[in-house]
């Protein structure tokens, strides 16, 4: 089973910025990442809705014979992952908003939260940011509208840039000293969200983190694949992949693309 793919799934294409960052720490791993565009985004759907979704992505990577499946979408975490833990017999390992790392940081005690409606209205996000954040001032903001357009390619478009004025700015008056990035398509927007707010406000995402817990998962259960070979990742897209392309074009890994009716 080591040499079986490590799933991830998200709702469209963002969870590849996850996927980067395994790639990176676990070069001998074989992935198997499903992208559901088709229903993005997850943020703006119902807690049942979100879940019945993770329910389908996940036995569609469970058949294909993967050892561990990552939930790459903030939203699916925050409203499914204790489901998905309690009913299937395989590792999962979530991701939410980087709120811990943000408080230690922090030193203004101000910190700012760009995420989706899913997220933000989640009891996963309210329990974590009640534990760690007691003494801190948090600025949530609703990303509305930019995983749209980011899944519709629009990463340097006038329409982002309106809206990512639109949510950082305020936050500035609020003396934020660090943003968390609550959602895997917001990494992307890293440049953009760079000339808005400059250097010295720290932008915080989970990829890096979840790369790290990953590895540890598979070594405590003796699942790390022992080939000395390159991993190959096949993507797997429920809409036109000309996107994901664009978004994979310059990694060096051997990848695969297929466009799926599911």
């Amino acid at each position: 089973m080591n040499k079986n793919a490590i799933g991830i799934f998200d709702s469209g294409i963002g969870g590849t910025s996850i996927w980067k960052e395994i790639q990176k720490l676990l070069p001998n791993e074989n992935t198997i990442y499903f992208g559901d565009s088709k229903n993005a985004p997850y943020g703006e759907k119902s807690s049942k809705e979100i879940l019945n979704l993770s329910i389908k992505n996940t036995e569609l990577l469970i058949s294909k014979g993967c050892k561990l499946i990552i939930v790459a979408c903030n939203t699916a975490t925050t409203n499914a992952i204790d489901y998905l833990r309690k009913n299937y017999d395989i590792p999962f390992i979530g991701i939410e908003p980087a709120i811990k790392p943000a408080a230690l940081y922090s030193k203004t005690g101000s910190i700012g939260v760009l995420a989706t409606k899913g997220t933000l209205t989640s009891k996963l996000f309210e329990q974590t940011a009640q534990e760690y954040t007691q003494n801190y001032k948090i600025i949530e903001q609703e990303g509305e509208g930019l995983v749209s357009l980011i899944e519709n390619g629009k990463l340097n478009s006038d329409e982002i840039k309106d809206l990512l004025n639109l949510y950082l700015k305020p936050m500035i008056s609020y003396n934020i000293d660090c943003l968390v990035l609550g959602c895997t398509h917001y990494p992307y927007l890293i440049p953009q969200i760079k000339e808005i707010l400059g250097n010295s406000i720290k932008i915080i995402d989970s990829g890096e983190a979840v790369a790290k817990q990953t590895n540890a998962i598979l070594e405590s259960r003796n699942l790390k694949n022992d080939s000395l070979e390159d991993g190959t990742h096949t993507f797997y897209i429920n809409t036109k992949a000309e996107v994901l392309s664009k978004i994979l074009e310059n990694t060096s890994a051997s990848i695969s693309i297929q466009e799926i009716e599911f």
